[in-house]
């Protein structure tokens, strides 16, 4: 194994991801991505508004972007880091795959039982559909 891809989304589940990821790119030898995906913005282009009449969602996005961008930095110390903008699935999955990744490690949920319900879990999303291996860190009971 020489590729290991850590994905992060800065929640309670974060350090058990980093965590395990550095413990299984020492065991083998492999080279740790960090990748954190930052949601788009958003489109209301179906109801006839566009990007420009809400200047605030822009400057959002941006503020939104620094901050991740800080805490990728933050988080990853000699480990490379991508920040990486789309919806989550397809970003780990279209970065593992850019990468060589061999094996992905995720937090098994990081924004709570009812966030996942309605908006789906990408754990199970790379579990379901990723064509490599997926490790699922659980988020420790406090």
């Amino acid at each position: 194994m020489k590729t290991i891809l850590a994905a992060v989304d800065f929640s309670d589940s974060t350090p058990g991801v980093m965590k395990m990821a550095r413990a299984q790119a020492e065991a083998f030898g492999a080279s740790l991505h960090v990748v954190h995906v930052l949601e788009p913005e958003p489109a209301y282009t179906a109801y006839g508004f566009t990007p420009d009449e809400f200047p605030a969602m822009h400057v959002f996005q941006e503020e939104a972007r620094k901050r991740a961008s800080a805490r990728l930095d933050e988080l990853v110390g000699n480990d490379t880091a991508k920040l990486i903008e789309g919806t989550p699935l397809h970003g780990i999955l279209d970065y593992a795959k850019d990468v060589g990744a061999e094996l992905v490690i995720l937090g098994a949920h990081g924004h709570g039982k009812v966030a996942s319900l309605l908006l789906g879990s990408v754990a199970e999303g790379m579990v379901r559909k990723a064509l490599l291996p997926v490790m699922v860190v659980p988020v420790p009971d406090e």
